[in-house]
């Protein structure tokens, strides 16, 4: 048997390739070094405190930032959360028979958290859309629920198709029936301090409730429509 010649060396990884192969390796290598320090920059100032960067540049991080890369977190900040937020909402709806009555007021944030108590996956929708949702309307309007930005509109129709979702998972005013306006409000209780401290706190909840909003169709899902209307056949064919 004729062994490797002596002296020889192997060459292995990129040095294996043949030098426009090579380059081309260093190029995308460079160029994924760039793209992950640019995005860590990006982060990173997104959620920084307010500095002379953001204040000139806020656009193109936002541009940057939202919607996939969006961060709920702040640095620095000065308190954890220490009130629990719930959110519910009524319909005004449509029966099937052509009756139109207002609904009970649903708990989401219970509904979700009966899902998530015990589950050892729980799902990131379950654990966060909601609550997302309701920060991101809170974050573009201001106490008289009134938009202090142009996302206030886009987060108006976010929270409003997802408690039309969840209003048609319950099945809302019956089978068959269609939702014709949503109401959502709030309801913020303290978290009780612990035993050893002296803090004092209010146990009385507080409720934030937010206008009638008119359901259009693009905000219905499938199944909030009556079971004999024509996009509902359409969709079963």
């Amino acid at each position: 048997m004729v062994g490797p010649a002596l002296g020889g060396s192997r060459r292995e990884g990129i040095a294996a390739l043949s030098l426009p192969f090579q380059i081309a390796a260093a190029l995308a290598f460079a160029l994924v070094g760039v793209v992950a320090c640019a995005h860590l920059g990006m982060v990173f100032l997104h959620v920084a405190p307010s500095n002379t960067v953001t204040k000139q540049h806020g656009q193109v991080i936002d541009d940057w930032i939202y919607p996939e890369f969006e961060q709920n977190w702040k640095l620095f900040a000065p308190n954890p959360l220490q009130q629990n937020i719930a959110v519910q909402v009524r319909a005004e709806v449509a029966g099937a028979d052509g009756d139109i009555r207002t609904t009970r007021w649903y708990d989401l944030s219970a509904l979700d958290g009966r899902v998530i108590d015990g589950n050892l996956l729980p799902s990131h929708t379950e654990q966060n859309e909601l609550r997302r949702a309701w920060d991101f309307f809170t974050a573009t309007h201001d106490n008289s629920n009134r938009p202090n930005g142009l996302r206030g509109d886009l987060s108006e129709r976010y929270l409003r198709r997802i408690a039309v979702l969840r209003l048609d998972r319950e099945e809302a005013g019956g089978r068959g029936a269609t939702v014709q306006q949503v109401q959502i409000r709030s309801r913020t209780t303290n978290v009780p301090p612990p035993e050893w401290s002296e803090e004092q706190v209010s146990d009385k909840p507080v409720l934030r409730q937010l206008p009638w909003w008119p359901v259009s169709d693009t905000d219905r899902a499938a199944g909030t429509r009556p079971v004999d209307s024509p996009e509902t056949a359409a969709s079963a064919r």
